[in-house]
């Protein structure tokens, strides 16, 4: 379920326009399972993923001794490798119009797919009550001279290299750990493989739903045919990005 968190920056207009773009078979298991699949953070191909800005240095600060499981990691980093493996992310492109660029990082043929939707209906769509989803945009920043509010818990992944500034990313994020039988964390386990599936509502979370602008016309329709056998009445529009100039 959906939890505001005080301290992530989230869009200030709930109907601001978000993009998720995805090839055909990730569509139709989004369909099939009623489900948006959140990778688990080192698994999403960036190394600096969950990292922290080199000022924090490695040791423990000296404020921080106690609080953590110190007596089980030897500093900062082992503990920030750790929390990659309890944490489990879904991407979103921000953004008013449809992205010329996401389609052609995302697209490996002519049947991308890109999910319309907006801010509050990602909110409003999470229906799943075994784990608290925040909510955050993504800040980019120079991680040799960058900072950071802290390099404790969720911070560290809502933060990334300014290389990746034309992502415009929102992220929803779950961050949990596996509990022993007694409830006491196990620090050796992870509860996730390669991620999970959040169940949404799919009525609520999808606005429209964009055809590949380089897709073919029986793709258009099987997509149509798609959507309408998993019951959903949203509108299929064919990208107009690959239109002719009128000159």
């Amino acid at each position: 379920m959906y939890k505001e968190h005080p301290n992530l920056k989230e869009p200030k207009n709930p109907n601001v326009p978000i993009w998720r773009y995805m090839d055909f078979t990730k569509f139709v298991s989004l369909l099939d399972k009623q489900a948006l699949f959140f990778t688990r953070a080192d698994k999403l191909g960036d190394p600096f993923e969950g990292s922290i800005p080199k000022f924090y240095g490695k040791p423990w600060p000296e404020d921080d001794k106690g609080r953590f499981p110190s007596h089980v990691f030897k500093n900062i980093s082992e503990y920030r490798i750790f929390l990659t493996k309890c944490t489990i992310i879904n991407c979103w492109h921000l953004n008013e119009i449809e992205s010329a660029a996401m389609w052609r990082l995302y697209l490996k043929s002519n049947e991308g797919i890109a999910i319309q939707s907006t801010f509050g209906r990602l909110k409003g769509c999470l229906v799943d009550e075994e784990d608290e989803i925040l909510i955050g945009e993504v800040e980019y920043i120079d991680y040799e001279r960058g900072w950071i509010p802290t390099y404790l818990d969720i911070y560290p992944f809502v933060y990334k290299r300014k290389s990746f500034e034309h992502e415009k990313e929102l992220r929803a994020i779950v961050q949990t750990f596996h509990h022993n039988k007694d409830g006491t964390i196990n620090y050796k386990k992870s509860r996730f493989d390669d991620g999970a599936y959040i169940k949404v509502s799919l009525n609520t979370l999808i606005d429209k739903i964009y055809i590949a602008p380089t897709s073919s016309k029986w793709i258009y329709k099987l997509i149509k045919s798609t959507v309408k056998k998993y019951g959903l009445n949203k509108e299929v529009v064919q990208s107009s990005l690959d239109e002719k100039p009128v000159y």
